[in-house]
């Protein structure tokens, strides 16, 4: 087991540093970022200070190879790191180093700060994680909720008008784009029928006072956009419910407990749920990484503030920092929660042996 989650590890460590190298060259490897930061004004000397903070020159003022700019960047935002007693004040590192004037360090990863605000990207980042996560929680409850139910009923009354139905709109929800499902509903639910839903067409899940200016928890404004990334992982519950159901009803164990007099509602929902569930759970853990990650437009058209929405925001600004970051941040979610999925479907499923 633990050789098992040692290789998993040594995997995700293996493609977030393929992400890290494909984040840098993408976005920094070419051209000079000094210039968005400074805007189209600014003397010579100002430009010359921002190259050195993004290590584009050294001391000397001498152009830094692409190379030696990409390890630099890598130390940055690796947990692990060397730093100096200057470079760890300048940026405010966190964590603990040893050693003199060049200390060897365990830190909250740099990802440097944000060309437009100056703040650090891991604190904007951060601010705005949680409200990503509340939305995947949303729209994975109620994928949960509606696609299990309606996978076991299409399986037990297969081939009737209820099993047709379900077919078919799964295979709309997973062949509808989230962005075009999400200005509809937005649209729809948010503008033309806000009087007798309730819902706006974009807002939040905090409001702030205007006397105060505190932030208070406001559930209302998640509804539409949990619905809209809720409606792809749905149909595909939906599916692998009916599907296994399906398999799990012909088993011999199932004709056994028709013969024994069990009722018809324990039978299904006892017996042959249970052992249905174990690829629908796997898909479920792998779908929550894919909506931390896929909620970006979704995050956009509601309006709804989390990692999506500032990573967009910062698309049309140009702040490349922010984008680096929170593409790095999304890549590490995606990676931990495969590993789980992985562990959690072979503790699960006994038939599965984690080696």
């Amino acid at each position: 087991m633990f050789n098992y989650i040692l290789k998993k590890l040594l995997y995700g460590l293996l493609v977030l540093v393929g992400v890290v190298v494909l984040v840098f060259f993408l976005f920094q490897g070419f051209g000079d970022p000094s210039r968005i930061v400074m805007g189209q004004s600014g003397d010579s000397t100002t430009q010359a200070n921002i190259r050195k903070e993004l290590y584009l020159i050294d001391a000397k003022g001498e152009k830094i190879p692409k190379f030696k700019q990409f390890l630099y960047y890598l130390n940055d935002v690796s947990p692990l790191c060397f730093h100096t007693k200057e470079e760890i004040a300048n940026k405010k590192l966190k964590g603990f180093f040893i050693g003199g004037e060049r200390k060897f360090g365990i830190k909250i990863p740099y990802l440097r700060k944000s060309y437009q605000s100056k703040r650090d990207v891991w604190s904007i980042l951060m601010q705005a994680l949680p409200g990503t996560i509340i939305l995947a929680i949303a729209a994975m409850f109620i994928a949960i909720l509606i696609g299990i139910p309606l996978g076991v009923l299409a399986a037990v009354k297969q081939n009737t008008w209820v099993d047709t139905s379900a077919i078919f709109s799964s295979i709309v929800g997973i062949s509808a784009p989230s962005f075009f499902m999400g200005i509809i509903i937005a649209y729809l639910f948010g503008f033309v029928l806000s009087d007798w839903t309730g819902l706006h067409i974009s807002g939040s899940w905090f409001e702030i006072d205007d006397v105060t200016g505190e932030k208070t928890l406001s559930m209302q404004n998640l509804i539409l956009p949990a619905i809209t990334l809720g409606i792809r992982p749905l149909a595909i519950i939906t599916q692998l419910t009916r599907s296994s159901m399906l398999d799990v009803l012909d088993q011999d164990y199932i004709r056994t407990a028709y013969a024994k007099g069990l009722s018809k509602r324990t039978v299904i929902w006892k017996h042959g749920l249970r052992n249905a569930l174990n690829p629908v759970i796997t898909a479920i853990t792998g779908w929550f990484a894919e909506l931390l990650a896929g909620a970006f437009f979704v995050e956009y058209i509601f309006g709804w503030q989390g990692i999506g929405k500032v990573t967009v925001d910062a698309l049309e600004k140009l702040d490349y920092p922010v984008v680096m970051g929170s593409v790095l941040i999304a890549a590490a979610f995606f990676i931990l929660i495969n590993i789980l999925a992985d562990i959690l479907y072979g503790i699960i499923d006994p038939r599965v042996r984690i080696q």
